[in-house]
Order: structure tokens, then sequence, then C-alpha cells
């Protein structure tokens, strides 16, 4: 009897194996540190528009997030979302204490144009903290929940999709905690429209690649995974599927 539980339970948790999964996740990772590094350069696209630099990048997360979703599973793109924060985290951290580490005298001046691109407004770094953690699960959601309903088909349009909403509401969160009052509300609305606009035409123009390479992808590990049972709570940590969840076929 016990023996038989045993193997139900091995069915029930299975491990995903994977040559390529945690890859995925350092580049997720990499992609977030670079987007909020580059966020406070601001780009001058036309007229009254612009945006920070950092939404050049972003879609790439988003698009990676899709990725590991569509492959792997909701539960691993959970994995991801925490891993960018905590190594964002870190960053951020050791750059504030870099700034308060002494100069050499005849440094000084360099050290200060050094320090001035690690300095960090607490405004911006709490409402970045605050739209990724909240945009990111839900790109995350939309895709698996998308998936289940249509039973795996339109990739595109769920990439697409989960993006929109994703970066509506990671645009607005962003803009207006961290810079409402700071600016009119009309270019405060601009401003998010532009972040918005930039981050889902980006996502337009590499759908195409991007469903090839996940298509391509899942021949190579051999793994389809369709969301059916999953907790979809943000602060679980549970990776396993049942055998059932892997609808790949050849």
């Amino acid at each position: 009897m016990s023996d038989t539980l045993n193997i139900n339970r091995s069915i029930i948790n299975k491990p995903i194996v994977s040559n390529y999964l945690w890859f995925l996740v350092m580049s997720y990772s990499i992609v977030i540190i670079l987007s909020n590094w580059f966020a406070g350069r601001l780009i001058s696209l036309s007229g009254d528009f612009s945006t920070g630099a950092g939404a050049l990048i972003f879609p790439l997360a988003f698009l990676l997030s899709d990725i590991i979703t569509e492959v792997y599973g909701y539960k691993w793109a959970r994995v991801a979302v925490w891993c960018g924060f905590l190594f964002n985290t870190i960053f951020l951290v050791l750059g504030q204490i870099v700034i308060l580490l002494p100069s050499p005298d005849y440094a000084i001046q360099s050290n200060e144009m050094f320090d001035s691109v690690l300095q960090t407004s607490g405004r911006i770094v709490i409402a970045s903290i605050l739209a990724y953690l909240i945009a990111e699960p839900v790109n995350s959601y939309i895709m698996a929940k998308t998936k289940v309903w249509f039973n795996g088909k339109y990739m595109g349009v769920r990439f697409i999709l989960s993006t929109t909403v994703a970066s509506f509401i990671d645009s607005n969160i962003m803009g207006t905690v961290a810079f409402y009052g700071k600016m009119p509300l009309y270019e405060l609305f601009i401003f998010n429209v532009t972040l918005c606009f930039v981050k889902v035409f980006i996502e337009l123009i590499i759908t195409p690649l991007s469903t090839s390479f996940t298509r391509r992808l899942k021949d190579i590990e051999g793994s389809d995974i369709y969301d059916i049972d999953t907790n979809f709570n943000i602060f679980s940590f549970d990776t396993k599927y049942s055998e059932k969840s892997n609808k790949f076929k050849k």
C-alpha cells in the first residue's frame, strides 16, 4: 500500500528536467536589472512624447516570462519573477553602499559623476518594485489561463494580449507612483501612454520570432505545460507538475 502511494506521489509531483530553463531565468533577471539601470535615461521620441530608455529593454522581460510560462508553466515563471526581484534588489542595495564608501582625494570628482549614475530616488525604486511585482505575475497568469482556455492555440495573440495588459498595469503604476505631483497631469498621462505603447510595439515586432523560438524550444525540451490545477499564489514556491500537465506532442 505504501509503495503504491509513493509511486502515485512521484507521478503527481514530478520535477521538470531542463537544459535551458535556468538560462532563461538568468536572462530574465539580467533584463530586469538592465531595464532599471537605464530607466533614468529619458528619450525624446517626438513632440511631447518621451520615455525612459528602460522601456526599450523591459519588453524582453515580458517576452522571456511568456516563453517560460508557455514551455515550463506558471510555476517557473513565478520563480523567474522572484529571482529578478532578488537580484535587482541586491544590485540596488550594493549600489547605494558603494555611494557611501569614501573616495580618495584624487578621484573625488570622477567618483561623484559615477555616484550620480548609481543614485536612485527612493520614490522611483518603490514605484519600480511595486509595478514589477504586480505586472509580471499578471502577465504570466494571463498567459497560463488563456493557454488552457484556448487549448494551446493562438500563441502569438496570447503573447501580445498578456504583454498589453501587463504593460498597461506596469506603466501606469510606475509612472503615477514615481512622478505624480512632479509633472502636470497631462504630461504624466502622455508619459504613461507612451511608456505602454513602446513596450507593446516592441512586443508586436518580435512576436513572430518569439513564437517560432518557443515552438522550437518545446520540441527540444519535450515540454508543453498546461496550468490546469496550479496554485497561482505569487508567494508559493512549488515548481512541480503532474505528468498530465505536460501535453507535449511531437
